[in-house]
């Protein structure tokens, strides 16, 4: 028999939003261990926020959204507003019931900036890693660094002369037109407009030059796991320096190793290894300074092996976590922005472990 194609909407339903997730969804792993990070947040949150005064956006249901736009790679906060008002999935896991109105998305924004200046992505970052050493699922001695550029939110348009000696009335001011072909531009000489901090840089030979930021993750060997990660500038050196300041930051003063491809196999970066006792597995130059007291080992061949998963947290970033193109300016935002991005990775990554031993 024939159904009938009613129209018209029902005024009430009988069946909760929790009820609707399935039992085995993946959001459920992923919201029972944001939870238990951010009730750990708690004293935090509570040092953010004043006593008296009209209570603001929850910051638990702010950054389960922030989630939830890495995690879904919504590319905006309007678009992440929209699907908060008709999506059953995204209110579950944000914590709204079904009739809550959804937040003004300058209110959702203004409320982000909070967060921003709390530095609550690191501590975020620090809850989900503090999960996955409760589980044994880190390495303390094998680990791999490497970087990535990361495109500012900049076109080469508003790449300009410092002295303004470049400056010229435009043809169309909303959408001018710049002839900058033969010209010899440099990070020394010009600047952006729309992002001061961006960075003129290219990934290798060949390649084209791109405003960007720079993107480091310290990655454990044992399950690519990130345990450490930051965004710099993208000058010359950052990559080692950053390195360097990650590797510093390793708990403990038993002696570990860290991979890294050939841009590591410098005499400044080995040297600063060992002098913090550890042993560096990088990927060797045509003319290298690693000799055969490392590479003679059968470690340095795991750590090779090994080194190239950190290319899949990089890879997750930018065609999931939107980091191809940062939405944001400023090494500040940029940096927050990668950390939150990483602590998602990671609950991503935590929740495939605990399905593949299950």
């Amino acid at each position: 028999m024939r159904g009938a194609d009613y129209q018209q909407s029902g005024m009430f339903s009988y069946i909760s939003a929790e009820r609707r997730v399935a039992e085995d969804h993946p959001l459920r792993a992923i919201r029972t261990m944001v939870d238990a990070a951010l009730r750990n947040m708690g004293a935090q949150f509570d040092a953010m926020y004043a006593q008296v005064g009209r209570p603001s956006i929850a910051p638990e249901k702010l950054l389960r959204a922030l989630l939830l736009q890495v995690l879904y790679t919504v590319r905006s906060e309007r678009m992440l507003m929209e699907q908060l008002n008709y999506n059953l999935l995204f209110r579950w896991f944000v914590g709204m019931n079904l009739d809550d109105p959804v937040w003004d998305v300058t209110v959702f924004t203004k409320n982000r900036e909070r967060l921003l200046a709390g530095g609550v992505a690191s501590t975020l970052f620090a809850e989900v890693l503090a999960q996955a050493r409760s589980r044994a699922l880190l390495s303390s001695e094998h680990f791999t660094v490497d970087g990535t550029l990361i495109e500012a939110w900049a076109g080469h348009k508003s790449f300009k002369r410092k002295d303004g000696s470049d400056q010229q009335p435009p043809d169309d001011p909303g959408n001018p037109t710049v002839d900058f072909h033969g010209e010899r531009r440099s990070n020394a000489t010009h600047q952006s407009t729309t992002d001061p901090e961006a960075r003129l840089a290219k990934k290798g030979a060949g390649k084209e030059a791109k405003l960007s930021f720079a993107g480091h993750v310290l990655m454990e060997n044992r399950n690519g796991i990130a345990v450490n990660g930051c965004a710099t500038l993208a000058e010359g050196r950052a990559e080692v320096e950053a390195a360097v300041a990650m590797v510093e930051e390793i708990p403990g003063q038993h002696r570990v190793t860290v991979g890294g491809d050939k841009a590591y196999d410098t005499k400044e970066f080995v040297q600063a290894m060992r002098d913090h006792r550890v042993t560096p597995h990088v990927a060797l130059k045509a003319t290298t300074i690693i000799d055969a007291r490392t590479t003679r080992h059968s470690g340095y061949a795991i750590s090779q092996q090994k080194r190239k998963r950190v290319e899949e947290i990089f890879g997750w970033l930018k065609t999931i976590g939107g980091l191809r193109k940062t939405r944001h300016r400023g090494v500040e935002r940029v940096g927050w922005m990668f950390t939150f991005a990483l602590a998602a990775y990671n609950l991503v990554r935590l929740r495939n472990l605990a399905a593949a031993a299950a």
